[in-house]
């Protein structure tokens, strides 16, 4: 098979994780422990406290429907992570390697191995899509001379 014919394979969807420790009520569990972490950082509490305020609970539950879909493959989650990030000027790229280090922390300290794994595979590609989204920028095209 030719490189172009590889090229040409569609992408298969990932399968949900089938895990007998991880379901929605875990998932619930690691999402809270995560932010617990999330509100205490010096850098990034104050961010998620001028976005959220004290009204923690409607977030939590949206993440909680978020990691739903993205490791169960749910498809309850009906956000728009991209705009609700673009959102917020005072976030730095840097900020999501402390993001990811919280991130990993909490997934290895409450999953099982295989399933920290998956997790953490999961928020890499998604920080990584997050900060293209938000900080990456193409050169503008030059002018043609006229």
């Amino acid at each position: 098979m030719s490189p172009l014919d590889v090229a040409r394979i569609p992408p298969q969807p990932e399968a949900p994780l089938a895990h007998p420790e991880i379901d929605r009520a875990f998932i619930g569990r690691l999402v809270r422990n995560f932010y617990g972490r999330v509100r205490k950082d010096e850098r990034l509490g104050p961010i998620f406290a001028g976005v959220i305020g004290e009204n923690w609970e409607p977030h939590l539950d949206k993440m909680t429907e978020f990691w739903c879909s993205v490791i169960l493959k749910t498809r309850s989650y009906e956000g728009r992570p991209v705009p609700a990030h673009l959102k917020l000027k005072q976030v730095r790229e840097e900020d999501f390697a402390i993001w990811l280090s919280h991130f990993r922390k909490t997934a290895q300290e409450l999953c099982p191995p295989d399933a920290a794994e998956i997790f953490i595979d999961r928020a890499e590609r998604i920080a990584e899509s997050l900060k293209l989204a938000m900080f990456f920028r193409l050169p503008a095209a030059p002018k043609a001379a006229g």
